[in-house]
């Protein structure tokens, strides 16, 4: 027999009520927390890598990711590079011991305007996984939403069956492309379009509702629902819970173990914000963009313009800091001794 909603609701925590909804992914590198929260799926990034990388507990991985990288040889700069893949699939593979999911394992930022180095980065990534014994169905490969990131991305799925994540998407533009090239899912930044229009207007404080990245998440989801898109819609990059619960419906929302936390001791009622009838009756047009009509549409969004190359350079920063830190237990021991 089922329990009524009204004591359901008193048992269970905002967190709970969410997963009813939507399917709840935990936005870390790090394991203890993927265990607590128990997440169907979970996303990584060079960010949560390079801190997950500087934890004790994870040492023995880095010592690994550093003997695989002197094992294939070469010269030092490809010994770090295979080493750097190495790490993002160790903890990958880890992370997946722990979910019955897919975790999303990000190709180098630095890449983001080569086309045939993602599709090329993203292979080497899925073979790699393969040589631990992990099948491509349960991995997507992320990339950055530019244009040749989205192109890279069709590629990828149409002709190699890897399944992808289009990160750093902050405008429209990017999302209707993404679709058109039958992307496995997408990852709107709510957070980061916040971020934005409180430091550039002069508003300062937002109702969940109105909040800019949560109006954008949900122009994008009823589109792709309206025109029977089959790429899923994952909000990403929240600041307070109140984003996460005004987006309660959508497909699949990647969450922080901060704001995991804090939903698992809200006890307040939710009900959907998104749903595909609604989707469905809204009064958007469908729109086709080629290479032309994205670069300029994209280009109007001065906000989702800043923020993608702004995300770039900070994963491509980060991704730097990995590589220094790996060099350092490579070569630093026999360069002093």
């Amino acid at each position: 027999m089922s329990v009524s909603p009204v004591k359901r609701q008193k048992m269970e925590s905002a967190l709970d009520q969410l997963k009813h909804y939507t399917t709840v992914v935990a936005d870390t590198g790090d394991f203890n927390a993927i265990d607590e929260y128990k997440p169907l799926d979970a996303t990584t990034n060079p960010s949560l890598i390079l801190a997950a990388a500087q934890m004790p507990v994870y040492q023995k991985l880095l010592d690994d990711a550093v003997a695989y990288g002197k094992k294939l040889g070469g010269s030092q700069e490809e010994q770090i590079k295979n080493a750097s893949d190495k790490l993002f699939v160790l903890f990958g593979a880890e992370i997946l011991k722990r979910i019955p999911g897919r975790v999303s394992t990000e190709v180098d930022a630095r890449l983001s305007f080569d086309k045939e180095g993602m599709i090329q980065r993203a292979r080497r990534l899925i073979d790699l996984y393969k040589e631990a014994g992990i099948g491509k169905d349960r991995i997507l490969i992320k990339l950055s939403s530019t244009w040749e990131g989205i192109q890279a991305g069709k590629v990828l799925e149409a002709e190699y069956g890897i399944h992808c994540n289009m990160t750093l998407l902050f405008s429209f533009a990017q999302a209707v492309a993404c679709a058109e090239a039958g992307v496995t899912l997408i990852s709107p930044f709510v957070g980061r379009i916040l971020d934005w229009y409180v430091a550039n207007g002069d508003k300062k404080t937002y109702e969940p509702s109105e909040d800019p990245g949560v109006k954008s998440v949900t122009k994008i989801y009823n589109y792709y629902k309206k025109f029977g898109y089959k790429t899923i819609v994952m909000g990403a990059s929240f600041r307070n819970t109140g984003e996460v619960k005004a987006l309660t419906g959508c497909d699949y929302l990647t969450i922080s173990p901060k704001l995991l936390a804090e939903l698992s001791k809200e006890h307040v009622k939710l009900t959907p914000t998104l749903s595909v009838k609604e989707a469905q009756a809204c009064d958007l047009e469908k729109i086709h963009l080629d290479e032309k009509a994205f670069r300029w549409h994209h280009n109007e969004d001065q906000m989702a313009v800043e923020k993608l190359s702004d995300g770039i350079r900070k994963f491509a920063a980060d991704a730097v800091k990995l590589e220094r830190m790996l060099k350092e237990r490579m070569f630093s021991a026999e360069n002093g001794k």
